[in-house]
């Protein structure tokens, strides 16, 4: 009886770095692993994903699908129901590590009908739903903390790029030994704007970078509360930010968990804005714990400023 894992990321921008956590954690033995192509979106049908139907042929009576969690499977409730016919077909029982399905026997049948039991029934609806109420009212917090950022004066998404006319004096520049961050800051850029410009350049100044680099370009490690990274998870990100949450390392605490993430404290400061919704916008309601956890990462995202980071 073999033991089948499956794992999947919806975008190109993420890894399987926490789902790898989650089941190296289970101590899985000899595992058949069957992983989509990044990018393989929910929204398709799984018995119609390319890896998963392969498992399925794969799969023998008496083996057992292992996932992280369900969502990694499933999204919608008709998704599950149809998986479920379809595993309790071939006697391929399910396991699932993490997340509210993981304390329930979902493939549990009526001894004499064979059919699924209504109590399972009613709890895989239940969750399902819930599961899509909360992305959704997650993506509307986040359309509404952007709003009233920009009311502010402050704009999202990536700082810009060297102007094309002004990339040779840059190089320029760099070649006469200005750092990084002087040029940033006169070109009003990022310092990985100014990197990309200079990229062929910056072999022959290795030494010279590390010694202009300050403190606040170091990578710090905090621990992000297990709220904040479930929202973020949901929200739309830029590729770093993405792969910062997806390199995070889940540490349990009780019945929740927090997330330790490494990063440049600005992309620490980048994430503590994209959860600006957690704290509260005007017309919407707020989850008092969801606020509390995202106060607690705001307390130690602005530590890095007092100790100089």
């Amino acid at each position: 009886m073999a033991n089948l894992v499956y794992k999947r990321v919806s975008t190109d921008q993420q890894s399987t770095a926490r789902q790898n956590l989650v089941l190296d954690e289970a101590s899985i033995e000899d595992p058949v692993v069957f992983e989509e192509d990044p990018g393989t979106s929910s929204r398709l049908h799984p018995l119609q994903r390319p890896k998963f139907r392969e498992l399925l042929t794969y799969a023998r009576p008496g083996d057992t699908l292992h996932i992280s969690e369900m969502f990694r499977l499933v999204r919608g409730t008709g998704h599950i129901l149809d998986v479920l016919d379809v595993l309790h077909r071939d006697q391929v029982a399910l396991r699932i590590h993490d997340g509210a399905f993981s304390a329930m026997d979902l493939t549990a049948r009526h001894p004499r009908t064979g059919e699924l039991l209504s109590t399972v029934k009613f709890m895989v609806q239940t969750l399902a739903a819930a599961g899509e109420l909360q992305r959704d009212l997650q993506r509307e917090l986040t359309y509404d903390g952007l709003r009233a950022a920009e009311a502010k004066g402050s704009k999202g998404g990536r700082r810009p790029a060297v102007p094309a006319d002004k990339a040779d004096d840059v190089r320029a520049a760099y070649l006469e030994g200005r750092s990084i961050a002087a040029l940033a800051r006169e070109y009003e850029v990022s310092r990985g704007a100014i990197r990309t410009a200079v990229a062929d350049l910056m072999p022959d100044h290795t030494a010279t970078e590390q010694e202009d680099v300050p403190a606040s370009e170091l990578p710090v490690t905090l621990d992000m509360p297990g709220k904040v990274a479930d929202f973020l998870r949901a929200a739309d990100l830029e590729p770093a930010e993405r792969a910062t949450l997806d390199q995070g390392v889940t540490v349990r605490r009780g019945q929740g968990y927090t997330l330790r993430v490494t990063a440049v404290p600005a992309v620490h400061r980048e994430l503590l804005a994209r959860c600006q919704p957690l704290d509260g916008t005007p017309g919407t309601s707020v989850i008092p714990a969801q606020r509390k956890a995202r106060r607690e990462y705001e307390n130690r995202v602005s530590s890095l400023a007092k100790t100089g980071a």
